[in-house]
């Protein structure tokens, strides 16, 4: 059987990078797409639509498929809480230093952070920044604090970030977020 992954992607450079790991993992899984506003300036939600073969979430206020030209279904459910319910894995790419700073201090005011918070599955972070933003300590102690809340990261590495300087803070292979997220699967 399917399992059925959630895939956040965040607004950053990285964001093209959600289009390989839909295609890594789509012929063993089911995946939804949950965009925020800033990540649709880096990838469109059609061709993560096109990809995963299911709708494109960007706003909590909206109806599930009311965007889509579907009508509703009798007994709608708020769509976070759907996505919450639905999914086993929440893989974030990228993950920005704004989505870890929301989820560390409990903020919740855009549907990604707000599925994140009603989640009761497994949570998978990859982040990817600038070099000096994964170096500031209220990043890392955002990190550290969610880590002992159970949140799950999969670490930046060495490369050339997007302002072409070279530095920890590239978004981890997509093989090996693949890897990560079938672990976290199996354990499940």
């Amino acid at each position: 059987m399917k399992k059925k992954i959630l895939l956040g992607v965040c607004g950053g450079i990285a964001a093209y990078k959600a289009a390989d790991i839909i295609e890594g993992l789509k012929k063993e899984n089911e995946i939804k797409v949950v965009m925020t506003n800033n990540s649709a300036h880096f990838i469109t939600s059609l061709t993560l639509q096109t990809l995963s073969g299911n709708p494109v979430y960007l706003d909590m206020f909206t109806p599930d498929r009311l965007n889509q030209g579907f009508t509703l279904p009798k007994e709608w459910e708020v769509v976070h809480i759907s996505l919450a319910k639905w999914a086993e894995l929440l893989l974030v790419v990228p993950a920005t230093a704004n989505i870890i700073g929301k989820v560390a201090s409990g903020i919740a005011d855009d549907l990604l952070s707000t599925v994140i918070m009603a989640s009761t599955f497994p949570v998978l972070f990859a982040p990817a920044m600038n070099k000096n933003m994964w170096k500031n300590s209220i990043l890392q102690e955002n990190i550290k604090r969610l880590r002992k809340t159970g949140y799950y990261f999969i670490e930046p590495v060495k490369g050339v970030l997007a302002d072409g300087e070279t530095g920890i803070g590239h978004l981890a292979p997509v093989e090996a977020i693949i890897k990560e997220v079938r672990k976290r699967l199996n354990e499940a």
